[in-house]
């Protein structure tokens, strides 16, 4: 089909895109996005630098994205600001080193934010599509994130059609954008299976400036293989729903909620594996391999996200068989996925991954030593301040044991104890239900904390007097000491 549009080099597509510009890009996680613009516009940069000449731009995504574009733009000290969340190692030492700013966000808030105008003007989008008609109408790849609203704010669009995802996966996404405050409406969406927008992004065509060809699948990369203590933990949550649905806390068809990563893996397999557990449903963001091989498996009955984070073979099997799966998966916006008034409606679990704990039930889930950005809140504040009940997991030590990750106060938090319903560790579970402070602290030291730090924190605990009270380093001789090794501890929290 012959397209109205020009098709565009990398390069040429890089050339459009003006200094101090913001520019929005699709993606979430490594999935979804342009993949040879970005490193185009990083290359643009380096030669407008080395000739002297400024050149940076501010991004906006949807959240973390893989290293074509994170990487080479904050490598090429292409970028002034950047938001929301990001998880590059290239990206976060700009970040900690002042030459971006960051801005941390929750992801249900960015589109509502760029609405608003907050953000300032949207000058371009580069979005990724399977394919694109004449009239504008895209199909989408392997994650929607923000990417509706960039394409409907932006100025211009440039798109990367990457024929690598087939246009037969029409049906994956659910394109879906709220009226504005005073006149919004209730999200008409009262099941993990309903869908209310539309499959196809339509693009005003006078709007586009390009196309870019491309082929290549998304660079998810195989998770490492689950620990004991990782096993363990998805154990301990596993046993927990267990006990809960016994206890007939838990009714039937509530979703589930799961971050990402090898923790996540651990947790869904777990609950797969558990006989007790009926299958399940996802109201999550990311959709990983896991889940993939858990629908196979008939476990979960249907997942409902914002991104399929594949590994080109998971994802060269779902498009083979595209018919079979689109009865479980739909994608959708991410201001829909981490809506808090659907995980609010759904009843949603959530089960999230922490950095730290405290013996409050506090948690830190973006900084190390309470001033160096790891990557960002993402979506856990969305779903555990509205969920029917919200579980933390993190390992009880890193470092072969030199660093305890419960700690007396956390040096940073995202999700404070109001918000924070169970902690699990690979030591066990502490319930923070109907708990006083005293009553937490004892919980999360009996059961999630390694042995060897059981005393110091208990110590510290005796040394305050009541938790209620607030820290002072004079009050006895243990205190003193307890905090001494505390302060070693976040010295050692610097080699993570």
């Amino acid at each position: 089909m012959k397209l109205p549009f020009p098709v565009l080099t990398p390069e040429e597509a890089a050339l459009l895109i003006k200094d101090g510009s913001t520019v929005g890009f699709s993606g979430f996680t490594s999935t979804g996005q342009a993949k040879l613009i970005p490193t185009a516009i990083a290359n643009h940069a380096r030669t407008l630098h080395a000739a002297g000449k400024p050149f940076k731009i501010n991004v906006v995504t949807g959240a973390s994205t893989s290293a074509e574009l994170d990487a080479s733009l904050a490598e090429a000290d292409a970028v002034g600001w950047r938001t929301p969340y990001q998880s590059c190692a290239a990206m976060r030492k700009s970040i900690n080193a002042g030459k971006v700013h960051y801005f941390d966000m929750h992801l249900s808030q960015v589109q509502p934010w760029l609405r608003s105008g907050f953000l300032g003007p949207i000058h371009y989008a580069v979005l990724e599509a399977a394919s694109v008609k004449p009239d504008g109408s895209v199909i989408l790849t392997t994650s929607i994130g923000v990417t509706n609203t960039l394409a409907r704010l932006a100025e211009k669009v440039i798109i990367e059609v990457n024929d690598a995802h087939p246009e037969s996966i029409l049906g994956l996404h659910d394109l879906y954008e709220p009226a504005e405050p005073p006149h919004r409406q209730p999200i008409p969406i009262v099941t993990v299976r309903d869908r209310v927008g539309s499959p196809v992004l339509q693009i005003p065509p006078e709007k586009i400036l390009g196309i870019v060809r491309n082929h290549a699948l998304d660079s998810v990369k195989d998770y490492d293989a689950l620990d004991d203590a990782t096993l363990a933990i998805g154990a301990n949550v596993a046993n927990f729903i267990v006990r809960e649905r016994r206890a007939g806390r838990l009714p039937d068809g509530l979703p589930f909620q799961s971050g990402v990563g090898n923790i996540a893996n651990a947790v869904t397999e777990a609950m797969a594996q558990n006989k007790e557990i009926p299958n399940f449903n996802l109201y999550s963001e990311v959709i990983q391999d896991g889940i993939f091989s858990l629908i196979k498996q008939g476990r979960v009955d249907f997942a409902s996200g914002t991104a399929v984070s594949f590994t080109p073979r998971v994802l060269t099997e779902l498009y083979q068989d595209w018919k079979k799966y689109s009865q479980h998966l739909v994608l959708r916006p991410q201001e829909i996925s981490n809506s808090p008034e659907m995980v609010r409606r759904l009843g949603v679990i959530t089960i999230n991954t922490a950095l730290e704990f405290d013996i409050n039930g506090n948690v830190n889930s973006t900084h190390t030593l309470g001033r160096t950005l790891m990557n960002g809140i993402g979506g856990s504040g969305d779903f555990t301040r509205n969920a029917y009940l919200s579980i933390f997991t993190c390992p009880s030590i890193r470092k072969d044991g030199a660093i305890s990750t419960i700690v007396p106060v956390c040096s940073h938090i995202d999700h404070n104890e109001h918000s924070v319903d169970v902690v699990v560790t690979e030591q066990g579970v502490a319930d923070l239900r109907c708990k006083d402070p005293s009553q937490r602290a004892e919980e999360i030291i009996r059961n999630c904390v390694a042995p060897e730090y059981r005393d110091l924190l208990r110590a510290y605990v005796q040394s305050c007097g009541t938790v209620h009270a607030q820290v002072n380093t004079e009050k006895s001789a243990i205190f003193h000491q307890a905090f001494a090794r505390y302060k070693d501890m976040r010295k050692a929290a610097e080699l993570l």
